[in-house]
């Protein structure tokens, strides 16, 4: 009965809502990791060492710049693209010698570069834990169905919806997105009109590795900043990616949402089990749809 009494309106809202915040910042780092997957067909198990990045370079930019509101945005800003630069060397480097090779062998690759990526982080920046505030106007939480809500929270929730139509409109209203788009499905005619297919592919693994980085950079005053951050996300966007339909921007939001919220309410109904919840609604999904809700680009 005293559990019965605790489950009220409010706390179904406020943990729904923090679900959906949770679901934007792994929608943000997923639409990234889709967006390689639906490209390149490169399962980029790296992806999640470059979060990490993101939210590493995020607490050195702000310290650089005193912290506060100017130090937060800039490390907002340019923190993804400290990230941006680190992929394009490894792009050009390393995976444009790689795309033609079988799907193991790029997956072995990206875990290998995870690795070494990982080493990188501890030589620059330590084992121990960072932080970073968020601005004062971002501090506190305002009333919503008569619970609190965290005001960056609110922020997340419109930074998901901002990213998700900013890639639609690139991969779908602008020349190169389209480019990149036929490139996915015959790269071999997209050369033969003359395009750098190479170059092509670099931008497409750029911008997602881009958003993998932001996605740190937005998660940063809200987690502790440390080593091995990375190897929770990248299972959790893996699985995102497959329930949601390999390389499909909007199965990987479903998969997202789905991910988040049953989290959340299983912190609610259920809290020393909640970490069950989203992998049980993996299982499920995968039996009732193996290849995901929505259609996979492979």
């Amino acid at each position: 009965m005293d559990f019965v009494q605790t489950i009220t309106l409010s706390a179904l809202c406020s943990h729904l809502l923090v679900g959906l915040s949770r679901a934007m910042i792994l929608f943000v780092v997923t639409s990234g990791m889709s967006f390689v997957l639906g490209v390149l067909r490169v399962p980029n198990v790296a992806h999640g060492s470059l979060y990490m990045i993101g939210a590493f370079a995020a607490f050195s930019i702000s310290n650089l710049f005193g912290g506060g509101s100017t130090g937060f945005w800039l490390a907002l800003i340019l923190s993804p693209f400290v990230v941006a630069l680190v992929s394009l060397i490894a792009e050009r480097s390393l995976f444009c010698h790689l795309y033609e090779r079988e799907h193991l062998m790029l997956l072995l690759f990206t875990f290998a570069l995870m690795l070494i990526l990982g080493d990188l982080v501890k030589m620059v920046w330590g084992a121990d834990y960072r932080s970073i505030m968020a601005p004062e106007y971002f501090r506190g939480s305002v009333t919503l169905f008569d619970a609190p809500f965290p005001r960056y929270n609110l922020f997340l929730l419109v930074m998901g919806p901002l990213v998700a139509v900013g890639l639609w409109l690139f991969s779908n209203k602008t020349k190169i997105g389209k480019i990149a788009r036929a490139a996915a499905v015959d790269r071999e005619m997209v050369g033969a009109i003359g395009i750098n297919v190479s170059w092509v592919f670099a931008f497409a693994f750029v911008l997602g590795c881009f958003l993998a980085g932001l996605g740190g950079a937005l998660v940063a005053p809200t987690v502790s900043i440390t080593i091995g951050m990375d190897h929770d996300i990248i299972i959790e966007a893996f699985l995102i990616v497959t329930i949601g339909g390999l390389g499909n921007m909007w199965g990987a939001m479903v998969g997202s949402l789905i991910f988040g919220i049953t989290q959340s309410f299983g912190i609610l109904f259920l809290p020393q089990f909640a970490i069950v919840f989203p992998y049980l609604a993996v299982v499920i999904i995968l039996i009732w749809r193996p290849t995901g809700i929505l259609k996979s680009v492979w």
